[in-house]
């Protein structure tokens, strides 16, 4: 059946949702003072029982959008799994493992367990003897303990799929489709995704029952605040152009992207050999460092991250200042992800990305894919100039 458009009376405040005194401590000493416009629409939905296919921007609160109504109504007193949430990283599966952490703070009783490929399986199956009732999980993990007996999924009542989109363009369609046809067949499938695709589509379509279309546009209150740059840039000089952007002394919480594994190495150490203090992320890291290098980052243990693209869905730091962009990136949805680790939590961020002549054609694909005009800014004698000649920072 197609899905139903969303009939829609905004909140303004979460007192007037009907949560829980638990969860609206836990909202508060989480910084939050109104809820987000996609928090607004999914809440009262997905506890009304509702499927819902939603398309939301990075960077718009959605994990709280679809924590809160799980934390809401799982039942403690029952040691089944009754939520699942799949992401398509270890790294975002952690990071909504940590919200949801936070969100259940106040409530006693619930567990929760957070799956993914790169850690032991024996200190998972450990995490699954004590019987959480929430499982965060990438596809392939998750599919593995099924298979090996270690995971039930036939009390599930809600399955989110987070960042759907990602996660099917990334070829985990079968272990998808194996997952959600373990679960009852009238559990409440939610969809979050940046954009939508065939695939997508046809997830809604098959396991879906008559569900609510939800499309957030990035209003000016949800928007992340992030002035973006471009610079033209030489191949050659673009290492000289990224230390002046650092040697500046104006961002102090920065991450660096780069399209390989082998320049993230590269550029890392060019950094630490001028004295930086900078460590990298990327695919072939072992993921228990990976889980330090974010944790130490988050926790302002070093100013600057380079990262491929790793990391671009899968950190989240509320006070990163400046995202460059080293190397542009090689699809569009990567560009809004990157930026999207700056001006969050409402504060104001800034993006920095290096183009070379040759680059110049892929960076107008991605304006016209993001329906936006960064400023341009150029070198004049080594110096950083606005269009106008003026120096971009005044004090060099």
């Amino acid at each position: 059946m197609p899905a139903e458009t969303e009939s829609f009376s905004e909140n303004t405040s979460f007192d007037t949702m009907d949560l829980s005194t638990e969860i609206l401590k836990a909202v508060r000493e989480m910084g939050f003072q109104e809820p987000s416009t996609v928090q607004a629409r999914t809440i009262p939905l997905m506890m009304s029982g509702a499927d819902i296919n939603a398309i939301a921007p990075t960077g718009t609160g959605k994990t709280c959008a679809f924590g809160i109504p799980m934390l809401e109504y799982v039942q403690l007193k029952d040691s089944r799994i009754q939520e699942v949430v799949l992401a398509p990283t270890r790294e975002l599966a952690l990071q909504i493992g940590d919200e949801l952490t936070r969100l259940a703070h106040f409530i006693q009783g619930v567990r929760i367990a957070v799956i993914y490929g790169g850690q032991s399986i024996s200190k998972q199956i450990t995490a699954l003897k004590r019987r959480p009732q929430i499982i965060i999980a990438t596809p392939g993990r998750l599919l593995d303990h099924m298979q090996r007996g270690n995971i039930r999924l036939d009390a599930v009542h809600t399955m989110v799929l987070d960042e759907a989109d990602e996660m099917l363009n990334m070829g985990f369609v079968k272990d998808v489709t194996k997952i959600i046809e373990a679960t009852p067949p009238q559990r409440q499938l939610v969809l979050f995704s940046a954009t939508t695709n065939q695939d997508v589509l046809t997830i809604a379509w098959k396991y879906q029952h008559d569900p609510v279309e939800i499309t957030v546009e990035a209003t000016q209150k949800d928007r992340p605040q992030i002035t973006q740059y471009v610079i033209a840039a030489e191949q050659d000089k673009k290492t000289d152009q990224l230390l002046y952007l650092l040697d500046a002394d104006v961002y102090q919480r920065v991450m660096i992207f780069c399209n390989t594994k082998f320049m993230t190495d590269k550029l890392t150490r060019q950094l630490v050999r001028e004295g930086y203090h900078a460590e990298c992320l990327h695919g072939d890291i072992p993921q228990a460092k990976r889980n330090v290098v974010m944790n130490d980052f988050k926790r302002g243990k070093f100013p600057i991250l380079v990262s491929t693209d790793v990391a671009a869905r899968g950190i989240d730091v509320d006070d990163v200042e400046a995202v460059i962009n080293y190397d542009l990136p090689n699809e569009n949805e990567y560009y809004l992800h990157r930026i999207g680790r700056t001006g969050r939590a409402h504060k104001h961020g800034v993006s920095f990305s290096l183009v070379t002549f040759r680059e110049s054609v892929r960076m107008d694909e991605i304006l016209k894919y993001m329906l936006t005009s960064p400023t341009p800014l150029k070198f004049n004698d080594g110096i950083l100039c606005r269009e106008d000649g003026t120096p971009f920072f005044d004090h060099i």
